[in-house]
């Protein structure tokens, strides 16, 4: 279950996008938007995605305490489940992802936790890729759908729609998860997730997106500096 909680936390790579590039919209009918439409639109757009780098902002909202906060940095990710991403405020980390494997580097105290994913694949692929070339299909079967209308977000149109996990599992951590897509490409850019039970959300928004370029191997090597201490906590 540890697993499971860290992903939660690492959901600033949970990932949705805020592909900011403008793709034309294809085949959607004039007049009010459909659930069906913006599933097929979705369908097309992750049969077309190879890869993206990004900036990458994620917001913690405790609601008890009214306290916000916030980290930020570049995120990298390819289709064949790796995903790099450095943080570089408040404070220096790298989430690396290479397959069935997750590491978590902090500089600061020179430590890694290495953390098998394999037993857990299907939770996994279902919150870091979400967005990242997910079908309408994928969503459907690992959520209820609703669409629940057109609105401006930074000076976009864009589509909400809200998922309820069908995971008996996924609902004891995460209650729903608003999805904001934009209607020039028909990709995420925001998300919100509710923790079940606390009231607690937290925000993600990708940034200064370039999509479906070349990304070496060697940005996803676990290669750190001499000297680190490397522990693998119980999944």
């Amino acid at each position: 279950m540890r697993t499971i909680r860290l992903l939660f936390c690492l959901a600033i790579a949970i990932p949705a996008l805020s592909w900011l590039t403008t793709f034309p919209g294809c085949g959607v009918a004039a007049g009010p938007l459909t659930l069906d439409d913006v599933l097929k639109q979705m369908d097309r757009e992750g049969s077309q995605f190879q890869s993206l780098t990004a900036t990458v902002e994620r917001t913690k909202v405790t609601v008890v305490v009214n306290d916000r906060s916030t980290e930020s940095g570049q995120i990298e990710v390819r289709k064949d489940d790796k995903m790099r991403i450095d943080l570089t405020s408040p404070d220096q980390k790298t989430i690396l992802r290479d397959g069935d494997h997750l590491y978590l580097y902090t500089p600061k105290i020179r430590r890694v936790e290495e953390y098998d994913l394999s037993k857990h694949r299907d939770l996994v692929d279902q919150f870091l890729l979400l967005g990242f070339g997910t079908s309408g299909e994928n969503l459907k079967r690992n959520y209820l759908v609703t669409l629940e209308g057109e609105e401006s977000l930074e000076g976009q149109k864009v589509v909400r729609l809200e998922l309820t996990p069908r995971s008996d599992e996924v609902r004891k951590q995460i209650s729903k998860i608003d999805l904001w897509l934009n209607e020039a490409n028909w990709l995420t850019v925001q998300q919100q997730f509710h923790e079940t039970g606390s009231g607690d959300y937290f925000v993600i928004q990708y940034r200064n997106a370039v999509r479906n370029i070349p990304v070496p191997d060697s940005r996803f090597r676990p290669a750190w500096p001499k000297g680190v201490t490397r522990v693998r906590p119980q999944s």
